[in-house]
């Protein structure tokens, strides 16, 4: 475009073209009808060739207005979309966001946050993969994930960290085990039993925190089978190798062999935790990590499901 004529000339002209009368174009643009003649002569004056036919009676396009009026339509349009989408980049409303997780953080408010994120945010393709906790640490810093949501991922010193959803920790135990019949589990009737337990390397500050609800209560657990996921953590102990504590959630995904109890006293707490790089996040981020506050803010510890003495 020429350099002496901007977007305005062009919205000035369409005025005229449209209402085909100064005065009514000038009361459109709520501005004084010389000043708008002045601008549409010096337009003409750039372009080299008359856009209007002026006469006390009528004011007429000439060819090259008339050539000039979609191609002016279709710049403002132009400018407006690319506009729009830059809007649209600041909200976080397009884009590619990588999320990590979790398994366990599925058995929480997770995907009904997922869900209300791609309905709110339909152009943001959604890229999801699933580690331990550890993996994601290593995945945001390294740029694979954009922000994640992590089991008890504790203080980092490169990465900001919230607690997004908090649960207690509760006993697993075979159906057939004597302390599946009462209502709840004292933390000292499992210090003779062998438990079924999670690596550390999934995640050094979640296997403390659970490893330190046992030691309040004065003694280390002796683990005679690791798993990586709760799914076979609960298989097993419901084949008779052990019992264990788990977050509550964890109680969704038990099968008919296995039951669950509160812990007694309270066995402490476990999070699903927020963590992205704490250099200013993206907009694709802000937008996620909102919503993920806004949808647990309210949010106490989980109904605890299956938990019943009946179970």
């Amino acid at each position: 475009m020429n350099p002496n004529i901007d977007l305005r000339h062009l919205r000035y002209f369409l005025a005229v073209a449209e209402e085909l009368h100064f005065g009514h174009a000038a009361m459109r643009l709520h501005m004084a009808q010389p000043p708008l003649s002045q601008q549409i002569r010096r337009l003409e004056e750039e372009i080299g060739y008359p856009l209007f036919l002026r006469s006390s009676r009528s004011v007429k396009l000439t060819p090259a207005g008339k050539a000039l009026v979609e191609r002016a339509r279709r710049t403002l349009q132009k400018v407006d979309d690319d506009l729009e989408a830059v809007r649209s980049v600041a909200r976080g409303d397009v884009g590619v966001l990588k999320i990590g997780f979790v398994g366990s953080a599925m058995l929480t408010r997770l995907p009904s946050i997922l869900d209300k994120y791609r309905r709110m945010y339909s152009r943001v393709q959604l890229h999801l993969n699933e580690f331990h906790t550890s993996q994601l640490i290593d995945a945001l810093r390294e740029g694979s994930a954009d922000v994640a949501l992590a089991r008890d991922a504790g203080a980092i010193e490169d990465l900001q960290v919230e607690h997004a959803f908090v649960e207690p920790f509760i006993a697993v135990v075979p159906k057939k085990h004597p302390l599946a019949v009462r209502g709840s589990v004292p933390i000292s009737r499992l210090r003779d039993e062998p438990f079924v337990w999670f690596p550390r390397s999934a995640g050094n500050y979640a296997w403390e925190n659970a490893i330190r609800v046992l030691e309040q209560q004065g003694f280390h657990p002796k683990i005679v089978q690791e798993a990586p996921q709760w799914l076979t953590v609960v298989r097993l102990v419901g084949a008779g190798l052990g019992v264990t504590i788990a977050p509550a959630s964890v109680a969704q995904i038990v099968s008919p062999d296995v039951v669950c109890r509160k812990l007694s006293p309270s066995g402490g707490a476990t999070s699903i935790d927020l963590v992205y790089r704490m250099k200013e996040p993206s907009p694709l981020v802000r937008a996620f990590c909102d919503l993920v506050r806004s949808s647990c803010r309210s949010l106490r510890a989980p109904a605890l499901h299956g938990l019943s003495p009946s179970r």
